[in-house]
């Protein structure tokens, strides 16, 4: 079998930046022998990068401002701010514990947090393009409300709206023009979002606002551009990574959509036993794959 690897795949800069962070606090943590390391929900979406950070001593703790999983008492801890972000309100909650802050926070993200913030304190109301209950898109939102309401007299309405395609944003931009027809419109756009499911979303809100402010808020989407390019290539198609990382299943909905068999996998023990029938196999991987589980897969296809 021939094995085509993308042309971009593995650890994006910020998900690497946030790993190297981990492993760097609990380094210093293993040396001083004081206090913990934690991280707020998981620090990257790929269970063995962080099944190898949790052997190592990174605690997990829920995301969740007074849950009893989080020490009342976090002097002399040390709290990771995972790749996606967290809420002020969390912030401000684990500082009050006593906790010191390593901020892994994507500078993506942390742009799109700032810009949200700004826009609604400007009177945007904010469409926030991605899925709704992703830890980044439940952050940026945060942002936004934490500019708080603008006065009852001026008559603007602001909201966080989050639209996942654009029928989605069609019917949410109808709604609000419907309350609010001089709503200051914005558009921001989760940062693995695809360019253009994020343009079709702005052209269904601009049809009610047509003067809405589209954001640039989305990384370089050259992982996506490289799948398209490696579909055209290739029988088939082997996804790297994990399942609840969000950019991940884009990338496998991306081969899906262009007709090709393709198939999520997080471990080289996973790969499909039907992917031997394929002469040219194409291998991607989502951002927060490991560069070791990319080889082994890579290796086992070869073998093949």
């Amino acid at each position: 079998m021939q094995v085509i690897r993308a042309s971009v795949l593995g650890f994006c800069m910020g998900v690497r930046r946030a790993v190297d962070m981990a492993w760097a606090e609990l380094t210093r943590n293993r040396e001083s022998g004081v206090g913990r390391v934690y991280s707020i929900g998981p620090l990257i979406h790929n269970p063995q990068v962080i099944e190898k950070l949790k052997n190592a001593g990174l605690i997990d703790l829920e995301e969740k401002v007074g849950s009893d999983s989080v020490p009342q008492n976090l002097s002399g801890s040390v709290v990771i701010i995972r790749a996606h972000g967290i809420s002020p309100k969390v912030e401000e909650d684990l500082l009050s514990r006593g906790a010191s802050l390593a901020d892994a926070t994507c500078p993506r993200v942390k742009a799109a947090q700032l810009k949200a913030r700004s826009l609604a304190e400007e009177g945007y109301s904010i469409f926030l393009a991605g899925e709704k209950d992703h830890a980044e898109v439940v952050g940026i939102c945060s942002y936004a409300a934490g500019a708080g309401p603008m006065p009852a007299h001026t008559g603007i309405q602001t909201e966080c709206l989050v639209v996942s395609n654009a029928e989605d944003a069609r019917m949410e931009a109808e709604r609000l023009f419907r309350e609010a027809p001089n709503t200051r419109a914005a558009l921001l756009g989760q940062t693995t979002m695809q360019e253009d499911i994020y343009r079709s979303i702005g052209e269904g809100i601009r049809h009610y606002f047509p003067d809405l402010k589209i954001i640039n808020s989305l990384c370089r989407s050259a992982p996506q551009k490289a799948m398209m390019e490696l579909c055209g290539k290739t029988d088939a198609l082997i996804v790297a990574g994990g399942r609840s990382s969000a950019n991940t299943r884009r990338l496998l909905g991306i081969a899906q959509d262009l007709g090709k068999p393709a198939w999520l996998v997080e471990t080289v023990a996973e790969l499909p036993p039907e992917i031997a029938q394929y002469l040219v196999a194409g291998l991607s991987a989502g951002a927060s794959t490991p560069d070791e589980i990319i080889v082994e897969i890579e290796n086992a296809l070869l073998k093949l």
